[in-house]
């Protein structure tokens, strides 16, 4: 963060334009930058880190991006960040001052005078006016120094702690899409952290919550296990079962989760829903048909498409 920055943008005024975007978002978003600017007043947040902390659609963010540039406020460097290499990297423009660092000297009771402003214990004229309007920061060859260097000195679990990831809430949805599958043995395999980097690259520019991330890694992990990995894994990956070749009935928490599954699905929906219908009361509709054995033998092959592996019965 960059106190100039920010004091910076508070400070600028703008004319409403004609078609342009609304004022009060147009200072949100420069104030977001700001508040992940480094110390060169350089900021680079993904658009998706701006939507979150703005609360503003993904559309408007860009919109205003492109009208701060044109009001000379901000500016593409053309460098760019992140695992991608796709983020942009903004200098904010018109930004005075640079955060300083109130500095001391050790005393020397036999050269020094106390009294002055030199020795570093009493402020000078300058610093005193500066006063109310800088904070310290970490001097400028500190390895804390700025935002990129943050993550490199949190701990671990301080990294994680916005983590999308949430291995309760995986087991849950895994169980709940094929409680054959041993949910440990595949988290301790190694290829199951492979395909959570893939799954996270995939998704780095899209703006999802975090149950929703979790909803959607658990259909990629499922089908990564089925379609690349399943062959070369131990037999006990799966659990044992008595009814693995018999018919099965869908349980209610299946036919909950499932038919979330299924109104999502394209051409599922497409299908079976109804003019101006939400995905909820599709939903509700499909719960309430998985409900007979007949109706959800008739759906069985979008089942499997969304997760369901085993067979279904009529009665």
């Amino acid at each position: 963060m960059s106190l100039d920055a920010t004091l910076w943008a508070w400070k600028i005024r703008q004319k409403q334009k004609k078609g342009g975007s609304l004022k009060p978002l147009k200072k949100l978003v420069l104030l977001s930058l700001c508040d992940r600017a480094s110390e060169e007043h350089c900021a680079f947040p993904s658009v998706a880190r701006l939507v979150e902390d703005t609360e503003i659609d993904r559309k408007t963010v860009l919109k205003i991006i492109d009208e701060l540039i044109e009001d000379g406020l901000i500016i593409d460097t053309g460098e760019r960040k992140g695992r991608t290499k796709q983020v942009k990297v903004y200098q904010l423009l018109g930004v005075n001052g640079r955060e300083t660092v109130p500095t001391t000297v050790l005393f020397d009771t036999e050269k020094d005078d106390l009294n002055s402003p030199n020795n570093g214990t009493v402020p000078t004229t300058e610093q005193f006016q500066q006063f109310h309007e800088r904070v310290p920061t970490i001097p400028l060859k500190s390895p804390n120094v700025g935002t990129r260097n943050l993550s490199k000195n949190l701990s671990l679990e301080s990294k994680n702690i916005k983590s999308w990831f949430c291995f309760k809430k995986l087991r849950e949805e895994i169980y709940l899409a094929d409680d054959s599958i041993d949910f440990e043995s595949i988290m301790n395999s190694k290829w199951a952290e492979r395909e959570k980097r893939a799954f996270e690259i995939y998704n780095s520019e899209k703006t999802m919550s975090d149950d929703l991330m979790i909803y959607h890694f658990t259909d990629w992990l499922i089908n990564a296990y089925r379609n690349k990995y399943s062959n070369n894994q131990n037999p006990a990956l799966a659990k044992p079962s008595n009814t693995v070749s018999s018919a099965q009935q869908l349980s209610e928490k299946q036919i909950h989760i499932f038919a979330q599954k299924l109104s999502n699905h394209p051409e599922f929906a497409s299908k079976f829903s109804e003019p101006g219908e939400s995905y909820e009361k599709l939903a509700t509709r499909i719960a309430v048909k998985l409900e007979n054995p007949v109706q959800a033998k008739k759906w069985e092959s979008y089942l499997k498409q969304v997760g369901f592996n085993g067979t279904l019965g009529t009665a």
